[in-house]
């Protein structure tokens, strides 16, 4: 059994991967836009991404901008959980993570290592940890 996220996006999933993909060092691959689908969206939306994957080291999401007709509701069903390998490495993550987000629980040390939560600037939530 394998289980991947798949995020949903308002029109800004490309800039989220291509921020995703920079923080992560991961490459975006598999990018599908609405232009040749025979799926009824305003041309406007045709550029949009109906399909695109963030894949690396550890790391392989699915992601797309939801047609208009399907709006987002951001909440608070889905996390993105990240352990890292040093302290440094997760506070750093966090700290990008979470510029110009919400932070929820700041990234400090908890009974079993370190740990952050918080909503980035697209409205992903997100959890970094690092366990000592």
């Amino acid at each position: 059994m394998k289980i991947q996220p798949y995020l949903a996006f308002n029109g800004n999933c490309h800039e989220a991967l291509n921020f995703y993909a920079d923080l992560f060092e991961a490459d975006i691959i598999n990018k599908q836009t609405y232009k040749d689908k025979k799926i009824d969206v305003p041309s406007s939306f045709r550029d949009k991404l109906q399909h695109a994957e963030l894949k690396g080291k550890n790391i392989h999401v699915m992601a797309y901008d939801a047609s208009p007709d399907t709006p987002i509701n951001h909440g608070n069903q889905i996390h993105m959980s990240v352990d890292l390998d040093s302290k440094e490495r997760a506070s750093e993550m966090f700290s990008q993570l979470s510029k110009s987000g919400r932070v929820h629980h700041e990234f400090r040390e908890r009974e079993w290592g370190y740990f952050g939560r918080c909503t980035d600037k697209f409205g992903i939530n997100w959890m970094v940890n690092y366990n000592n």
